[in-house]
């Protein structure tokens, strides 16, 4: 069964950089795009960032130049690496496999002001 495990999330304050990391099991990274979501208390859950199965990116504007995405084939992981952190981008942040609906988690990110 495939199975996505996130990691990196924590507490940080405005301004702070945190890395996230997302793992597959029974799924290659290098063969298939993977996304990063993230959902706010009382709001619904939102596209961040997508990395394709040949490697290119996209990004909700809303994090466009301060989130990279990238991916360790070697390892199988995807990273989020999350730049000049915003309060607004407080949220639990998840990984998915668009191909198998599959989804991680979460990992909690907090950012204080």
């Amino acid at each position: 069964q495939v199975q996505l495990v996130e990691s990196g999330g924590g507490l940080v304050q405005a301004g702070g950089t945190l890395r996230l990391s997302c793992v597959g099991s029974r799924i290659t990274f290098r063969t298939n795009a993977i996304d990063w979501y993230r959902q706010a208390p009382g709001k619904q859950r939102e596209f961040v960032a997508r990395i394709s199965s040949v490697g290119t990116t996209n990004y909700a504007d809303s994090v466009k130049g301060r989130f990279t995405i990238s991916r360790d084939t070697t390892k199988n992981t995807v990273y989020l690496q999350m730049n000049s952190l915003k309060p607004e981008d407080t949220a639990v942040y998840y990984c998915n496999a668009p191909v198998t609906g599959i989804w991680g988690q979460g990992t909690q990110v907090t950012v204080s002001s």
